[in-house]
Formats: C-alpha cells, structure tokens, sequence
C-alpha cells in the first residue's frame, strides 16, 4: 500500500505540472484581458528608460544588439543604454566604442576582471536614474515596438515587472532547436496566462523584461539566475508580473545539446537558490502566487527526484507480484530512455526523429536539473558564465 501511494504521488505531482496544470491555466485564463491601464502610443508622459546590459566576449552580436535597440519607435531622448563589459577579451569592447560615438544615448564601461551578470548589472542599476529599467541579453534582438509594449504597462502603478515575448529560430533537424522553440512557445503562453489570472508570472525570461525600479531588488552577487530573483521580490513587494506576448524580441539558442545542457544545469542551480530565498511565498499553497510556483516551477524542478522515486516504487511493487499494470509501467520507465539511444544511433546514420528527439531533449534537460540541484547542494563556487554559442545555422 505505501509503494503504491508513493507511487500514484509521483506520477500526480509529474504530471500536474507538465499537464493538469497548463489545461487548468488556459481554463482559467478563457475571457480574461490582460492590463489595459496602459500609456498610448506617442503619449508625452511616457517615462525615461534605462536598458542594462552585461556582456562577455559578444563580438558576433553587439553589433546588431545595439542597433535593434535604437532602431525603436519608443522616445531616444528617453533611454539609455548602459553596458558592461565584464573582462571582454575579443573585440566587443572596440566594437562598443565605435558605436557610442554614432549612438549618444550608449554609455559603457569596460572590466579588466570578471566579476560575474548580477554584479555587473547591480553596477549598471547604480547608475541607473530612469523609472523603468530593462534588462537584456547581448543576443536578444528587439522589434521596433518592442520597448513600448514593455514599457506601457506601468502606467498602471499595481504592475511592477514587465516581461518580453521571446522567438528562436529553429535551424536544423539534427538539433535540438526544433525543441527548444517548442517549449520557449509553450512558457511565453504560460506566463502570459499566469499574469492574467493572478498577476504573478513565474519568472521573466532574462533576455528581455523591464522592471519599475522603485521595486527593483538586485540578485545576490552569489546568485545564479537573477531574472527569477528580481520577478520573485517583485511578487514578494505585492507588486503584480505579467508578460506582455506583444514586446516581441528575438534570440538565437544553442542548437548543441552538450551547450543547452550546460546551460540548463547552471539555471538549475540558480532555481535551487532562489527555492530557499523566496521559500515563504509557497505558503498557502492555495493563493495565486504559490499555486502557480508550486506547479509551473517547483515541482518542473523536482520531476528528476519524482522520476527516480517512481522507478524505484514501481520496482519495489513488481518484485512483490504486482499485477500487468505495474509491470508494463516499469517497462516503459525503463524503456522510454532507451530511446536516447535509439535516437543517437539514428543520428550517426543521418536520421533525425523529430519525436524521438523530444524524448531526448526531456531526460536530457532533466538530467540537467538534477545535475544543477547536485551543485547546489555542494555549494555554487562562482557566477562567472560564459556565453552560449550563437549562429548555429551558419555552422
């Protein structure tokens, strides 16, 4: 009886938050408006902004950065753009000085030692003197309109944190694109849905989100992840996060699994940190803001935990004569993973799955996950990143 409460409790809480609960969202969502206390186009009090920006050897991107962010219908006489370069050693730097001097609203410094994103932005916050602060990313590129879809919604003084609506391309089959782009896709809706419903979207994506900044609260320097960070004390101060699908921007992602790995094990990390910081808001499970953590991050983040527990419950009840039922389960725990290999041994012949690449980009991205958790416990050594590899369809 304990196994099979354990494991009927896996595969619940497993499946609430990868499908129970986006049903429920886009339920709960149906007939529902997003903000419209909003400024208008063009309107003459539309407030100052200042775009922050850590950069590290970004010479394949800065360029076309800078230029999407000016190429805006949003006021130049109200933004600034202010970057650090954390130890660049390319030519992001000279390319950065060019541009300031055709671009007045640029302002930059230059590190000679690496310090790590949230010190650098925390520096750059600072500095600072607008009402509204956006924080971006060197290979997220803006629409024209992109800074006004952000910006607008803090007309309204209950909204404290803006976020954008991120594209990737998708390149190649061979990849693993094809599947980020599915579940970017899938998060942009989520949040947006969250904000709806309860004003508190779980998290901003980090590429682009504009924050007022009589509530911006800087990440911890030790922190990994400082755009879940800066959403959560935004939610904690009773400040409401919503994701404006509007503020298009676009990134290109990695379409290498071993850098998508990489990256997806440091943000697990970082989730792990902001779990205990922001722990009190869980409670009660029942209100808006926990409800949504608990469902679309908290337990996404313990799935890896959840999947070992349930192998092993299903295990332990087939080796006590559980009935067919237990038996197929356990079969097909076992054998969904077996088709990583399967897909591998396709690819080497140059065959590509699009379904079996999901089921490799699942176990892979939750492999990463319990990696991240793992380091987490050991303890986080160092902030200090280095960028994903950009362009992949040129390669």
């Amino acid at each position: 009886m304990v196994l099979q409460l354990v494991f009927w409790g896996c595969l619940l809480l497993v499946a609430h938050s990868y499908v129970l609960f986006p049903l429920l969202l886009a339920r709960l969502a149906r007939g529902k408006q997003q903000n419209q206390d909003v400024y208008p186009p063009g309107a003459p009090d539309l407030p100052a902004v200042d775009i922050l920006l850590a950069a590290h050897n970004e010479e394949a991107v800065i360029e076309e950065k800078v230029r999407s962010t000016f190429a805006t219908t949003y006021p130049l006489d109200r933004l600034r753009l202010l970057v650090g370069s954390d130890n660049s050693s390319d030519q992001t730097n000279a390319l950065l000085a060019k541009l300031a001097q055709q671009y007045p609203q640029l302002q930059f410094e230059a590190y000679t030692q690496r310090t790590g994103k949230p010190t650098v932005i925390e520096n750059l916050a600072r500095q600072a003197t607008a009402p509204v602060l956006v924080l971006t990313d060197a290979n997220v590129f803006f629409a024209p309109d992109t800074l006004h879809q952000l910006v607008q919604h803090f007309h309204n003084p209950a909204i404290g944190l803006v976020g954008g609506h991120i594209l990737n391309p998708e390149h190649r089959a061979e990849g693993i694109s094809g599947q980020e782009k599915a579940y970017l896709v899938r998060e942009n809706l989520m949040k947006y849905q969250e904000g709806v419903v309860w004003g508190a979207m779980m998290g901003a994506f980090g590429g682009c989100f504009a924050v007022r900044r009589a509530c911006y609260h800087p990440a911890p320097a030790a922190f990994l992840v400082d755009d879940f960070y800066i959403t959560m004390a935004v939610l904690r101060d009773g400040y409401q996060a919503i994701n404006e699908l509007g503020a298009v921007c676009y990134e290109d992602v990695s379409d290498h699994l071993p850098e998508e790995f990489r990256r997806k094990a440091r943000i697990s990390a970082g989730n792990f940190q902001n779990l205990r910081a922001f722990r009190s808001l869980l409670w009660p499970p029942w209100r808006g803001v926990a409800f949504a953590w608990w469902s679309h991050k908290v337990l996404r983040w313990l799935t890896p935990q959840l999947l070992l527990v349930l192998l092993a419950a299903t295990a332990g009840l087939v080796a006590m004569g559980a009935g067919w039922f237990f038996q197929l389960a356990l079969a097909g725990q076992v054998g969904l993973p077996l088709l990583l290999l399967l897909d591998a041994a396709l690819q080497r012949r140059g065959r590509h799955s699009r379904a079996l690449r999901f089921v490799t980009h699942f176990y892979s991205m939750n492999a990463a996950l319990l990696l991240g958790y793992w380091r987490y416990l050991r303890g986080i050594k160092t902030t200090v990143w280095q960028p994903t590899q950009r362009f992949q369809q040129a390669k």
